[in-house]
This record gives structure tokens, sequence and C-alpha cells, in this order.
């Protein structure tokens, strides 16, 4: 513990809240001295309250909420009141636009101030009833007509532009969300759309820049999220995931829901082929009921036909970005739906690309507070959107230090300075010091 009190100073802590359809995860962490993620703590509860990545229950939500923060706040020992929360359903969309500004100040190099105001334009684009801008992510930049700039900061120019790719959503699903998490008697710093949270988390940047598709396979939403060039091009959330699965299973099998679930964790599979024949589970009857056969392949023939259905959209996704040939990195998948056997397979097979189940350990630091069953745990592709809201949270927290420094450190020192007045002060002192050097004795100052 002495080890992690001695970078309070250097690395805030931060806190990521996952609300998700199946789970409510909270996860408190900081920046480890080698610059990997340090997790103190976690905290997890069911979701009772959330469809579909939407709240649909606001008491239940704040519940889980408290739980899970709770849960994490007594393992960190951190009392916890600011969280990133995560934001994901059906109702976001993204599009693209572009714009730009004319500075005024043409002697002075581009700032991050210029590109700030640049974003600040955006968040006022009129967007249809009911809708509201999520993020605003700058793609390429152009100044003065030189286009395909990634960082235009310290550049001479007067006209600057740049290609946006804006994440909308609706009012009231945000509103909902903002709702339970200041219920819970939390604050959030920032909404993440979850799909970038889980990219930061399970993506490397040579991915990012060969061109790279994550799919995020949560419970009730399947998240993309399309990279290329480092930048991302598209994004998507479709209305499927794991519930999908187990309700399958529940109507094609006649099993109660919980059967259902763990039938799909313990014997679930993508690929119907390459189950045998005769394997065969017994699942409990109703009550004294008799005992109930069923075939392992049937139940991957089930999962089959609905994971068949989920790839088949995401490969629209792919299609519509206009992508497709150019994803060297092909498919990452993640999420708590990554876990189910021969999916990678079927994945390829469907959409011809390259798979990969993306882990997030990757960005983890050895932890030695936590449990080992719990850090084993977290290196589980269903927390890289809580582990993912944790970067992001410490990234945003870097950004604002790095940008409010100048005002502080950036004093004039002697050494470094132009000004003549300066230099010929400190010839003068320079020169004192040699004449006093020669004259008196160091002993005759210490007296």
């Amino acid at each position: 513990m002495d080890k992690s009190s001695t970078q309070d100073k250097s690395s805030p802590i931060v806190v990521g809240l996952d609300i998700g359809t199946t789970k409510i995860c909270a996860i408190v962490g900081r920046r480890s001295k080698n610059g990997k993620v340090e997790v103190l703590g976690i905290g997890k509860a069911e979701s009772a309250g959330v469809t579909r990545g939407m709240v649909s229950n606001i008491d239940k939500t704040v519940q889980g909420i408290t739980l899970a923060v709770e849960g994490a706040g007594a393992q960190s020992n951190v009392e916890i009141r600011v969280v990133n929360v995560g934001i994901a359903g059906q109702h976001i969309k993204s599009l693209q636009h572009r714009g730009l500004i004319t500075r005024k100040e043409t002697q002075s190099e581009i700032s991050r101030r210029d590109i700030e105001k640049l974003i600040e334009d955006m968040y006022n684009l009129v967007m249809p009833p009911g809708e509201e801008i999520i993020h605003v992510l700058p793609q390429e930049f152009t100044i003065d007509g030189e286009p395909g700039l990634k960082d235009p900061v310290g550049m001479a120019g007067v006209r600057l532009e740049a290609n946006f790719h804006i994440i909308a959503g609706q009012v009231t699903a945000i509103k909902n969300i903002v709702k339970c998490v200041n219920k819970a008697g939390l604050e959030s710093s920032e909404l993440i759309l979850e799909p970038l949270a889980s990219s930061e988390a399970v993506l490397s940047d040579e991915e990012k820049e060969a061109g790279v598709v994550l799919v995020d396979i949560g419970g009730g939403t399947t998240d993309v999220a399309i990279f290329h060039e480092g930048i991302i091009r598209h994004t998507a959330v479709i209305p499927f995931g794991g519930n999908s699965i187990t309700e399958d299973i529940r109507e094609g099998c006649s099993v109660m829901r919980n059967i259902a679930e763990q039938l799909k964790i313990r014997f679930g599979s993508a690929l119907a082929d390459e189950n045998k024949e005769n394997e065969i589970v017994c699942v409990p009857g109703l009550r004294g009921r008799e005992p109930k056969e069923i075939s392992v392949k049937n139940l991957a023939f089930v999962i089959q036909a609905r994971m068949e259905e989920i790839i088949e959209h995401v490969y629209y996704e792919i299609k519509s970005s206009g992508y497709e040939k150019k994803l060297i990195g092909g498919i990452v998948i993640t999420g708590g739906g990554a876990q189910l056997k021969h999916l990678q397979q079927l994945v390829e097979y469907t959409t011809g690309l390259d798979c990969r189940v993306g882990f997030p350990n990757e960005h983890l630091a050895k932890n030695e507070v936590l449990p080992k069953t719990v850090y084993e745990d977290l290196q589980s592709p269903m927390y890289a959107t809580g582990i993912g809201l944790l970067i992001k949270g410490i990234q945003k927290m870097e950004y604002n230090e790095v940008a409010q420094a100048p005002t502080e450190s950036k004093l004039p020192k002697p050494k470094h300075t132009e000004d003549k007045k300066v230099g010929l002060l400190t010839k003068i002192l320079e020169s004192s010091k040699k004449f006093i050097k020669d004259d008196i004795k160091d002993e005759d100052f210490l007296k």
C-alpha cells in the first residue's frame, strides 16, 4: 500500500461506471508509474433496470449503481463522488460534418485553444428534435487548403478546417442515465460512448492505424466502432446481444430463463457442426416433472442462428462505412458475448475478415492490491468497457492538466530567455561571481 500512496499526487484516482444490460460495474483506478492502468477496486451488481442499453426502471438502476459503487469504494478504500459513465443503446447515431474557423491572430501559431473552439462550434449544430450531441471527434484537419493533417498544433495558418465524426443520442435516454447517477449521490464527469471506451481497452495503436472493427457483444446491444489510420470512422449500436441468444434458447428448448443462461455459458457454441450428435445435457424438470434432455448440437443450432444475424448486422455496418477493403486488422470481438465457443471461426466464415478476441489485460498493470482471483477476472472481455471508461477518464484528467499547465509552469527562466536585459544581467552576475571567487574565500561567507 505504501507504493500506491506515493503516486497520489502524480496520478489522480478515476472511476469508470459501466451501466450495462446484464451488470452494472464500477472500477476504481489510476495511472501506474510504468504508464499502465492500476485497478484499485471493483464493484459489481445485477442490472435489473436496463433494457437494450437504455434505462427502463430508474429505481432498480439506482439500486444497482449504489451497490456497485459501494463495493468498489470499499475494496479500494476510496470515497467515490465523480464517475465516468458509459452510454449505449439503439438511439445512438453517428454522422460526418465539416467545420471551419478563420483565425484573427494570424501571427501566432495554431494552439490547442483554436481546436477546442472548432470543436465547441460543432456542439452548436442544429440536431433533429429530441437529439443531443454526445461526442465531437476530429478526424483530419486542413490548414489554408493543405489537407490531411492529424495534429495542427504549433503550425502557422489562418483558415483552420476539420472533418468531424459526430455521435448523437436521444435527450431522454441521456437524461435518464444522468438522473440515475445523480440519484445514487454521484456526479457524472463525462458520458462516454461504450464502443469508444472498449476500443481504448482492447485495441492497439497499430490496429487502429491498419484499420480494424471493434465488435463489443454485450447483454442487450452489440456495439461497433471502425478505425482507420488511427481515426474513428464509423460507430453503430445494434439492438441484439447475449440476452437475445438466451431468449432464443428459452423458447427453442422450452426451459426457464436462468437455465437457458447456464446452458449458453456452459455448453453453448456458435458452430453447430463442431458438436457431436450424441452429446446430451439433462435439465431438471419443474416441480416434480421429469428431467428434460437437450441435445448440445440442437442448442448450438439455436445459438448459431442468432449469432449469424448479429454478425450480418455488423457486416452491413462495415460495408455501409465504405472501409470494408481497408481493414488489415480485421475484427476484434470483446464483451461478455465474445466468450462464446467457436465464435471467432463463425465471424471469420461469415465476413471473410480475420478475427481475434480482445482482452483488456494489455493496459492493466500487475496488481498487488487486489486479490488474485479478482485481478484474473478483470482480464475477461466482459470488463473491456469498464476498464475502457477508466482509461478514458484518466486520459481526460491528463489532457486537462496539460491544457492548464502553460499558465503555471511556463514562467520565464534566465537560461532560456532571449530577452537582452535578462541576458545582460546574467553576464554581470557571472563576472561579479568570478571577482568574488578570486578575492574572497568560501570560509569568509560561512562566518
